[in-house]
């Protein structure tokens, strides 16, 4: 368990991608109604 371990949040840190153990960073749902407000 370590940086090859694509199952653990150090894997996913060194292999640069998302899942369920380092989700994405998600906007909040304010930010996203100011998005859909600027854009109309």
């Amino acid at each position: 368990m370590g940086r090859g371990d694509i199952k653990t949040k150090k894997g996913k840190t060194f292999a640069g991608s998302f899942g369920k153990s380092r989700p994405a960073k998600v906007k909040s749902a304010a930010a996203k109604k100011a998005a859909v407000k600027k854009a109309k």
